[in-house]
């Protein structure tokens, strides 16, 4: 086994909200850790050591201080610098079965049921994993209910077997979708016990509100007073004894009430003392406001929010609100109050944020809560995804995030609460310049487009290209039924209207479906004469305010039509103008089955949501581009519900301690990392099973010649591939002979690239000719935020040419392969397009799942690129491979802790 890797100390939550420190032991531990066991009660010590003996607990302190080695680590848990728990394992002696260890587990006296030792032993479980264990095994006395239900509550695969008064549990290690589920219960009920002081606190605190008007500070006291907050309120000023009617104290730790929430708009320099006071005052959260902080600053600011368990949203950012009428609580510097409503709101931009709450105001969509979260050092996108699944009143979410901090945990969290409502977002930073402004802005890792979408699509987040896009189709999420499908049908009373929707609803991939021969006719029977009933259905412009309305109510009622989009040009034509054809797409029946959308291109405001029957609203846009993306994102939200969970297939074959191996023998002739040879790169595809051509090493043209006659096949055929280190594709550097038979041919190649590589070849890779079939592209690509990204589409020498492949974030589903599969262009010469054969898919799909796989299970790995895959009907083979390892830390992205 390899030495120890020693992890740097993380905070998390208690089951209760607490912050807490994890850390591993060090030997000045051991007189806390005598402590601890020394305060424990008698039965709490005789549950712990199976006796009542103090002998023994000085022994197990001793024992945990012991330096960590190989098959042994300990684990404790602090809060505010005093050890609270402490959870070990030890693999024991070489005899013991190996990847299995003892594991033991102990809590504070006072501290027990708020999750410390189920936190302890969720971090001591993923160590243990990246240390080759897969069994933890623990005594305990049958009577002991409190520490078999911690077993048992875990999530792991728990086996239990009586022997007299004692119990000896087996805890497979196993990280599937169980216990995930069960860490991110534990989680959310962590995470929403945190936020309660930020988002419902029943006393806030003004830091840095001045008595000049202007300051930020005073705008934030203003609005908390103006909006009506119901709770107690004071303001933080040495020079002033009330600030707008607010009393006022000198210093946080000198108000009379402590307070649940403190917004600090103070100077940069004075933003570390403000949180280290609010801490000691025991203030459980910030919001700061201020800007500007150094990276000094920065530190002693999020070291006083994790030492006193402080939630922190900011700095540099606008504020928080909570438009709940029992609370009423608005602490940002916004120009007006957000309108009440169903929309939580999370951003990182507080000029995004004033656009949003503007926007959702004057739609009458209104706001739940509302955070900026600035510079996001602490609460981040995933916090508030799950605040907003269980505050009960949101029903619509709203993110613009310019980064993420931990993108797989936001995947997973996002997929459960899509289920339960849209999530909306602004694909920020989509070009480089882009990219460069989020990255300055909020000093954030920039990331990739394709990326971002591999994200956004995988977890059913509805990503838009600006915030005007984002809150036209905030506005139909709210006010209509999702359609079936995207199947449209038009109306308009203006011809060109119609054309211009027509192009609208194809640009953004909807469908234009010929109408059913029996709508037609009952169209035809309620229209004026000279109206075209095809699809636009025109109208024309004689049509009245009831011809209009039972020509929508037929078509929202088919089952071929899932929307209806109604353009309509004001004239003077008809009786019925204007506002009255507006009311007979308002006021028909109540709760149309398709959404109807309308178009009024003379109308001013992009987006307005306009009174229905039943209290029911229609949008109403001022051009059709705009109303068809609205409906496009709404009809691959139906889509993606429509889908079911994905399943993680296993692949057979799976060696993950032989590739690991291979990849430290690896590093310890090669510590800097670096691109793997054919024999390592091959060796290591083998783990996991992926097909590869049959292929020699050849260091001399002798060898080159003997191992090209062995591996010719019937025909003879052979190609040579010079090789040396690096990252070059052969074929760009015209180092690939092909089509060679004999030794004449073999021998002539050999030589010539030997003479025009001399100096840089270390040898040939030999290898049969490859038959007829598609090229294809398989690779990952380690992304230093998202972690590894899958890619698949056409390859050969036209990869770079054509750009054809689709992207999905690792660990993939049975339906992300699917969607790699069949999103590139190529995919339809895969399926047998133009009568030819199609190629072995479940081939195809086996290999991506062990890429993905290895992406997982590697996590030095890099990049991969394996070009050409060769496919065809028969099977598929890879003919050449590149992979490039790199000294990594291996990071649980699923593991509980805090930014």
């Amino acid at each position: 086994m390899t030495a120890v890797l020693v992890r740097p100390a993380i905070h998390a939550l208690l089951a209760d909200g607490t912050t807490v420190r994890i850390r591993a032991v060090e030997p000045e531990d051991r007189d806390q850790l005598h402590r601890l066991y020394e305060e424990m009660s008698p039965e709490n010590l005789r549950m712990r050591f199976f006796a009542m003996s103090p002998g023994s607990a000085v022994l197990a302190a001793d024992h945990a201080c012991e330096p960590a080695r190989p098959g042994r680590r300990a684990l404790v848990a602090e809060l505010q610098g005093r050890i609270i728990g402490l959870a070990e394992y030890d693999e024991g002696d070489e005899g013991d079965e190996r990847g299995s260890a003892d594991l033991a587990v102990a809590v504070a006296e006072g501290l027990h049921h708020r999750g410390v030792g189920t936190l302890l032993v969720e971090h001591l479980a993923s160590a243990a994993r990246a240390d080759g264990i897969r069994l933890f095994r623990a005594d305990a006395l049958s009577e002991n209910r409190e520490v078999m239900r911690l077993f048992t509550d875990l999530g792991l695969r728990v086996t239990c077997r009586a022997d007299g008064p004692e119990t000896r549990c087996t805890i497979t290690l196993d990280q599937d979708d169980t216990y995930l589920r069960a860490v991110e219960d534990r989680g959310r009920t962590a995470d929403l016990a945190s936020m309660e002081p930020l988002f419902r606190p029943r006393t806030v605190a003004v830091v840095g509100a001045g008595r000049r008007p202007g300051s930020v500070g005073r705008a934030v006291l203003r609005h908390l007073t103006t909006g009506g907050f119901t709770g107690r309120l004071f303001a933080v000023n040495p020079h002033a004894h009330a600030l707008l009617g607010v009393p006022s104290y000198p210093t946080v730790t000198e108000l009379p009430l402590q307070p649940d929430l403190v917004v600090v708009a103070t100077p940069a320099a004075a933003v570390p003392t403000v949180a280290e006071e609010s801490g000691k005052a025991g203030v459980r959260a910030l919001a700061v406001v201020s800007a500007g902080l150094d990276s000094a600053q920065a530190q002693a600011l999020l070291t006083a929010c994790r030492t006193y368990g402080m939630r922190l949203v900011g700095p540099n950012c606008l504020g928080v609100a909570n438009t709940d009428p029992v609370l009423r609580m608005d602490a940002t510097f916004a120009a007006g109050h957000p309108r009440p409503g169903s929309a939580g709101i999370g951003v990182q931009s507080g000029g995004v944020g004033i656009a949003l709450l503007e926007g959702l105001s004057r739609l009458g969509i209104g706001v739940s809560t509302f955070a900026s979260l600035g510079d996001k050092y602490d609460v981040s996108g995933n916090d508030m995804l799950q605040w907003w699944e269980n505050d009960g009143v949101t029903g619509l979410a709203l993110l613009h995030l310019e980064s993420f901090g931990n993108p797989r945990a936001f995947s997973r969290t996002a997929r459960r609460v899509t289920r339960r409502m849209p999530l909306l977002t602004v694909d920020a930073g989509r070009t480089d310049a882009g990219r460069r402004a989020a990255a300055s802005h909020s000093a954030a890792a920039a990331t990739s487009t394709l990326t971002r979408q591999a994200l956004f699509t995988q977890a059913g987040v509805t990503a838009t290209r600006s915030v005007g896009e984002l809150l036209e189709t905030a506005a139909l999420f709210h006010a209509q039924p999702l359609p079936a499908g995207p199947r449209v049908a038009i109306v308009t009373n203006a011809g060109g209207a119609g054309v211009l929707a027509a192009d609208a609803c194809v640009e953004a991939e909807l469908v234009l479906p010929a109408l059913a021969s029996d709508l037609v006719e009952d169209l035809s029977a309620v229209l004026p004469d000279g109206a075209a009933v095809g699809n636009p259905v025109d109208v024309t412009a004689a049509v009245g305010e009831d011809e209009l309305r039972a020509c929508l109510d037929l078509l929202t009622d088919h089952r071929g039509v899932d929307a209806v989009v109604v353009a309509l040009v004001p004239t003077a034509v008809a009786a019925a103008t204007g506002d009255d054809l507006v009311r007979a797409v308002t006021q028909g029946p109540a709760g149309r089955r398709s959404p109807t959308v309308l178009v009024r291109m003379e109308q001013g405001l992009s987006v307005r949501l306009l009174p229905a029957a039943g209290g029911n609203t229609v949008p109403s846009y001022a051009e059709p581009h705009a109303a068809a993306r609205a409906l496009a994102h709404a009809a691959r939200r139906t889509a993606w519900l429509a889908r079911p969970p994905g399943i993680r297939r296993i692949p057979e074959g799976i060696d993950t301690r032989r590739s690991r191996a291979v990849a430290d023998n690896w590093f310890a002739a090669h510590p800097e990392g670096g691109w793997l040879g054919p024999r390592t790169c091959a060796e290591l595809l083998s783990c996991y099973g992926i097909p590869q051509v049959p292929w020699a090493w050849a260091e001399t043209e002798d060898e080159a010649i003997r191992v090209a006659e062995r591996l010719g096949g019937p025909d003879g055929r052979v190609v040579l591939k010079a090789y040396w280190p690096g990252p070059v594709h052969k074929s760009d550097q015209h180092a690939v002979c092909l089509d060679l038979i004999g030794e004449g041919q073999v021998r002539s190649a050999y030589r010539d690239l030997r003479t025009r590589f001399d100096g840089l070849m270390t040898g040939v890779v030999v290898q049969p000719l490859a038959g007829r079939g598609t090229e294809l592209l398989a690779g990952v690509v380690q992304d230093e935020v998202f972690g590894p990204l899958i890619i698949f589409g056409l390859g050969g020498t036209a990869t770079e040419v054509f750009a054809d492949r689709a992207a999905r974030l690792a660990p993939l589903t049975d339906l992300d392969v699917h969607d790699l599969i069949a999103s590139p262009r190529c995919a339809s010469l895969l399926f047998g397009a133009s009568g030819s054969d199609p190629v072995d898919i479940d081939a195809l799909e086996q290999m991506l799942h062990r890429l993905s796989w290895m992406a997982e299970n590697v996590p030095q790995l890099a990049e991969a690129d394996l070009n050409p895959v060769l496919a065809t009907p028969g099977g598929l083979s890879v003919l050449d491979a590149r992979v490039r390892l790199l000294p990594r830390r291996p990071q649980d992205p699923y593991l509980r802790r805090l930014r």
